[in-house]
């Protein structure tokens, strides 16, 4: 609440005719600190429930973009080969920092409605968290700030900025919401970047980074290596689904598995029991797995859930690998035809990644391709 009212977030008001209000809750988290600079929180948030939001009355655009994981590998890739200082920032209640272009009133926070003035409703100034437009006012806010201080926006991901220095240096800073990486070769840079921030917004300053996304950044930077683990991440989710004590495998699945609807529940006790089996949550948390560090998982993840980055590349595909339709998105007439349109899938984020590189001032000569048949 210090932080709603320190922002001036709404002023309380009568309701006027024909308006609605946008109700809201508390949501209590338990968040953990980051080894060395903070330790775990508690944390309370007041969000708006913006699933009862008008489109065209109380919203209209809604798009905001985060850093894609593959910058994000991308910029680690230049930290370790430069061997740049790589530091973190957290930008606090970082909603709250745009101002409402809509009129959206919303019912007092439970606990904390004012004495005598119970019947009055609270007019939003700015983005409160969970509505639909929050994010995008955010954005384009930090979007203003940061090419105002001759930072560039990259053609190839919209949250990764950077400025060239009068020494030719660079600055690179990577956008995730409210979490942000900078990167530099001196230190002074990052705390002269960080000075602008703290300016114009409310920051957290969190250091080295040692942890983004739930991927953990180790550096040996003698030897000029970055290496990213998510072994906390995992750990929690072999917990969440009870599988702490499972026995480790050498492969993630074995090549000839394969699902089909024999192997659904039929009947209704079958059926009943499966609908509280965390099934797309189970195949979820292998998928982000997937995403940020564990390419190995992919073909388990596929199979699940019914499919990487770098300059070399490993790719594969299938042909009617869905034992009951066989169906495709795009349909290959041989297995060499669908090899080599995954072929084409991995030329395109190579040009992609070459390009971001091109603007990171970093030359990328050449893509490898690995691939099968």
């Amino acid at each position: 609440m210090e932080s709603l009212h320190k922002n001036k977030t709404w002023d309380l008001v009568k309701l006027p005719k024909g308006k609605k209000t946008v109700r809201c809750k508390w949501v209590f988290k338990k968040k953990e600190g980051t080894p060395g600079v903070e330790e775990l929180r508690y944390k309370a948030r007041l969000v708006a429930k913006g699933y009862s939001q008008i489109p065209g009355v109380d919203f209209t655009d809604v798009f905001s973009p985060v850093v894609k994981h593959s910058s994000i590998r991308a910029l680690l890739g230049i930290v370790a080969m430069h061997d740049l200082e790589l530091e973190q920032l957290d930008v606090k209640t970082a909603f709250l920092h745009r101002e409402l272009k809509e009129d959206i009133y919303m019912q007092q926070p439970e606990g904390f409605t004012v004495s005598e003035k119970e019947d009055y409703v609270c007019l939003l100034k700015k983005s409160l968290y969970s509505l639909k437009q929050s994010p995008r006012q955010w954005y384009k806010r930090f979007d203003s700030f940061m090419t105002s201080h001759d930072f560039k926006r990259s053609s190839f991901d919209s949250c990764v900025y950077f400025k060239k220095n009068s020494d030719g240096s660079f600055v690179y800073l990577l956008l995730y919401v409210d979490d942000m990486l900078i990167a530099v070769k001196d230190k002074g840079e990052i705390r002269k970047v960080k000075a602008q921030l703290s300016e114009e917004f409310e920051m957290k300053d969190l250091g080295p980074t040692k942890k983004i996304l739930g991927m953990e950044i180790l550096r040996d930077r003698k030897a000029s290596k970055l290496y990213l683990s998510q072994k906390g991440y995992i750990e929690k989710v072999l917990c969440r689904f009870n599988m702490q004590s499972a026995k480790p495998v050498s492969t993630p699945l074995a090549a000839h598995f394969r699902l089909s609807t024999a192997l659904s529940p039929q009947s209704d006790d079958e059926i009943e029991y499966m609908s509280h089996v965390l099934y797309s949550s189970v195949v979820g948390s292998l998928m982000y797995a997937m995403v940020c560090s564990r390419p190995d998982l992919s073909y388990a993840a596929s199979a699940f859930g019914r499919t990487e980055d770098g300059v070399i590349r490993y790719v594969d595909a299938d042909f009617a690998g869905d034992l009951d339709r066989r169906r495709s998105l795009t349909v290959a007439l041989s297995t060499t035809e669908a090899e080599y349109m995954s072929i084409a899938e991995a030329c395109k984020e190579a040009i992609w990644l070459k390009g971001l590189f091109s603007e990171l001032n970093e030359d990328l000569q050449i893509s490898t391709i690995f691939c099968e048949s």
